[in-house]
């Protein structure tokens, strides 16, 4: 079976930090820092995605370049393009993406709606769960339990 990724979305919730491409990278920093979060979605005055902002993003093009935290906006070192992912796509698939892309956060985005965002470490966790509850099927029916 092919478990689509609104199925993690539902699990997880569907809350999204974002931020706007004016803000200064200090304020993005501070919000992943204070949510424990490792990116966040870029999105304009329309909620349209423009770009992503990751810890990566803010350590490369910031801090190593020693550049100001406070001054250096969001947008000069967001990432782009932005991939997304329908709620109906199989989490095989994104995994596939995220591992061929080498990126660490995907936004699940229907008709131009962010309705969440999934990490890596969801995909994972999600799929070893799924094989848990196959191996536990498949013990059962070896031993004629199911």
């Amino acid at each position: 079976m092919k478990t689509p990724l609104s199925v993690i979305i539902q699990i997880k919730g569907s809350e999204v930090v974002t931020i706007r491409p004016d803000a200064a990278v200090f304020d993005a920093v501070t919000m992943m820092e204070t949510r424990c979060i490792g990116s966040l979605p870029v999105v304009d005055t329309q909620g349209e995605i423009v770009g992503m902002l990751t810890e990566r993003d803010c350590l490369r093009k910031v801090l190593l370049k020693e550049r100001n935290l406070h001054t250096v906006k969001v947008s000069e070192v967001m990432s782009t393009p932005v991939f997304t992912l329908p709620p109906e796509t199989p989490v095989e698939e994104c995994m596939k993406l995220m591992t061929a892309q080498r990126i660490r956060h995907l936004p699940v985005v229907e008709k131009g709606k962010l309705l969440g965002l999934i990490s890596i470490g969801d995909a994972v966790k999600f799929l070893c769960s799924e094989h848990e509850q196959d191996i536990v099927n498949l013990e059962k029916y070896i031993t004629g339990s199911l």
